[in-house]
């Protein structure tokens, strides 16, 4: 099983504040409680800190002699998601969206257990200054789920004022046996591209659509077409999602609206295959609406849009052996690249440093405990809810316990050990 972190990291008061912080999760640029909760613990763990960079990100520092500076970064922000996992810490909150409409909250991709365990992490480094040399920084960033946050914190001057580092890691939580962590060299996490979309109609009565341009059956036709891309217009040999996450046209049953929105999710992991995914969106959408003799043209808009999650294979290969020492080497596995995206690599290459990020298994190890063969570990992994699900809910321990051990132990792999100690 992993190893124990140091008795100085208090594993009972961390899950009191990952329970905590689960119980009151807060929308991307809006994470002003849990910006508070992080900045206060990391003040007294000796941290030099600021708030409120790239708006609601907080930044805290340790300066301990001279050597490597490593960064180490955490993601705040959550869901617009109503929880229905049952457990007695659920959220009930709700909050305003970017446009203004009143959503359910939930930490649906586990931001809450990616801000303790470096909470944790960055307490257990602060204990043990002693044994290492170089500047900590820590970065709690918010808006991940909006793809900006990486970009925010940037832009406010996040390395001319607190320091370049040389390497950038980071973890999420995902499906996994709790436990475990799942390290892969090269394009780990897919670019992502989001789309609104606005096919625009011509309204009219219900009984009477030979006057109309009905833009839902436009809607239709362009969701069905979209499926086609990835299964005849990308190879086999390469990987692409498209996604039609929300289509919205309409009010009341008998009158045809004169527009429909639809909001697209685009991964990719190639260059090239993401260029001619979003080239055959915009041809898809323009031909279907001219076919159905809309009005006017279409809108299509990028609202978020980030590069791949590409891990240096040299970087993992150190941070690994790192890994392995801490957890054992039955824990470390290789998951391959993961469809999901992050917009943690956008704080690597702003730094021109490689990345390093893993994924900290989450999920109750018992789920997994009849597996035999490698199929059988697919399936249970298949049968645990994902990221964004409703019921996503990872268990506290032995996820906690395993997050700071391995933040702990990469970061220490990066700083100078002190004069006359091992790494």
């Amino acid at each position: 099983m992993p190893s124990s972190p140091s008795p100085h990291a208090d594993l009972a008061g961390l899950a009191e504040v990952y329970r905590d912080l689960h119980a009151h999760p807060e929308l991307g640029f809006a994470e002003h409680r849990t910006a508070g909760i992080v900045a206060e613990r990391l003040r007294a763990a000796g941290y030099e800190t600021a708030t409120g960079v790239g708006r609601t990100g907080v930044v805290g520092v340790l300066r301990n002699g001279e050597g490597p500076t490593v960064a180490v970064r955490a993601d705040m922000d959550a869901l617009p998601v109503r929880e229905q996992t049952g457990l007695p810490y659920a959220s009930t909150a709700r909050a305003s969206d970017g446009e203004g409409r009143e959503v359910p909250v939930m930490h649906a991709c586990g931001h809450d257990m990616h801000v303790t365990c470096l909470l944790g992490a960055a307490a257990e480094l602060a204990a043990h200054r002693t044994a290492w040399r170089g500047t900590l920084l820590v970065i709690f960033q918010p808006a991940e789920e909006l793809g900006g946050g990486a970009r925010a914190m940037i832009d406010d001057g996040l390395y001319e004022r607190f320091g370049r580092p040389e390497v950038v890691l980071g973890q999420h939580v995902a499906p996994l046996p709790a436990g475990f962590v799942g390290l892969h060299a090269g394009p780990a996490f897919a670019a992502s591209d989001s789309l609104r979309v606005v096919l625009h109609g011509r309204g009219g009565h219900g009984s009477r659509p030979e006057t109309c341009v009905d833009p839902v059956l436009m809607a239709a036709a362009t969701v069905q077409r979209l499926q086609g891309v990835v299964a005849r217009e990308v190879a086999g040999t390469s990987t692409a999602v498209l996604t039609v996450g929300a289509l919205h046209a309409g009010t009341k049953p008998n009158v045809i609206p004169d527009r429909a929105e639809m909001l697209l999710s685009v991964r990719t992991f190639e260059p090239a295959v993401r260029e001619a995914v979003l080239r055959a969106v915009e041809r898809i959408v323009r031909g279907e609406a001219a076919a159905s003799g809309a009005p006017r043209e279409p809108e299509i808009t990028r609202t978020e849009s980030f590069p791949a999650v590409v891990n240096d294979p040299a970087a993992c290969e150190r941070t690994q052996r790192a890994l392995t020492d801490a957890l054992g080497a039955a824990h470390l596995v290789d998951p391959g690249p993961a469809t999901g995206s992050e917009d943690v690599g956008v704080l690597a290459d702003a730094a021109g440093a490689p990345c390093v990020y893993w994924l900290l298994g989450g999920a109750d190890p018992t789920a997994f405990a009849s597996a035999r063969t490698f199929e059988d570990l697919e399936k249970a992994v298949r049968s645990q809810p994902s990221n964004h699900s409703p019921h996503f809910a990872p268990v506290v321990e032995p996820t906690l316990r395993t997050g700071v051990t391995a933040l702990t132990s990469a970061a220490r792999a990066w700083l100078a050990p002190a004069e006359g100690t091992d790494r």
